[in-house]
């Protein structure tokens, strides 16, 4: 569903916040190791992240990311995904259709913008704290 950038972004996100809650600082090669992800395609996802100011980066012998505890219950899921993806996935054509539209709709136009719209809610009514404090520190995460 989302892209295999996103679903890192997310990762990081979680993983970031998990330690943050612990008013800690992660490096990119933890951050890394830990979403089973390449370093330098985490650097990539973290500069994104950092650049959409859902994570904060900090230089120094004792930089690292993290996210202010006051943002964590601020930043839903909607805003990672949108930061990584856009809003594509709300708005294009579910059968990759250049015209879809309300006045010239897809077959499956209608079905899809219902699904949307949950999808939309559940992902904005979702905070990166609430992910943080549910996922169990030994996570580990499907390999792409």
């Amino acid at each position: 569903m989302f892209s295999k950038s996103c679903e890192y972004g997310i990762r990081a996100s979680i993983y970031v916040a998990k330690n943050s809650l612990k008013n800690r600082k992660v490096s990119l090669i933890e951050v890394a190791k830990h979403t089973d992800s390449p370093p330098a395609f985490m650097a990539k996802i973290l500069q994104k992240l950092t650049r959409t100011e859902i994570i904060s980066s900090f230089k120094g012998p004792t930089g690292g990311f993290s996210i202010a505890l006051d943002d964590l219950e601020k930043i839903s899921l909607l805003n990672i995904v949108l930061a990584m993806d856009g809003d594509g996935i709300f708005e294009n054509c579910t059968l990759g259709l250049r015209k879809c539209d309300v006045e010239k709709p897809c077959p499956l136009h209608f079905k899809f913008r219902q699904i949307r719209d949950e999808m939309r809610e559940t992902l904005e009514s979702t905070s990166l704290r609430s992910l943080a404090e549910q996922v169990s520190d030994g996570i580990t995460f499907l390999k792409r």
